[in-house]
């Protein structure tokens, strides 16, 4: 009796179903998608992305009055940020100069629109 209530609840749920229109992304797209949102998901690291990723270059120097934080502060989160390839950088002298990855924003931002 229970079996038939549950199989005749499960037909008239799929009745009413329509299928997928979209696909889903691979098992390891979705773990190199998570490493990058778990990256940005720190709200002083977040800002900073958007600022670098706001420009064609940002100097670390330029990093310290829009968040507030003090140069090792600033130096952590951009090395979190570079470990995970949303930005890199090019040391010259004593600052370090950041680039948005272009297509890690692209991977992002396929994400979010479709």
């Amino acid at each position: 009796m229970v079996r038939r209530v549950l199989e005749e609840s499960l037909t008239a749920a799929l009745d009413g179903c329509s299928p997928l229109g979209t696909q889903m992304i691979s098992e390891t797209e979705a773990r190199e998608v998570a490493t990058l949102f778990d990256a940005l998901s720190d709200p002083v690291r977040l800002r900073i992305f958007s600022i670098i990723a706001s420009e064609e270059e940002v100097c670390s120097c330029n990093l310290e009055a829009p968040v507030a934080k003090s140069q090792p502060t600033i130096s952590h989160h951009t090395r979190v940020l570079a470990r995970v390839g949303l930005i890199v950088g090019e040391r010259r002298g004593r600052w370090t100069y950041w680039r948005a990855v272009p297509e890690r924003l692209a991977l992002m931002g396929g994400l979010l629109t479709a």
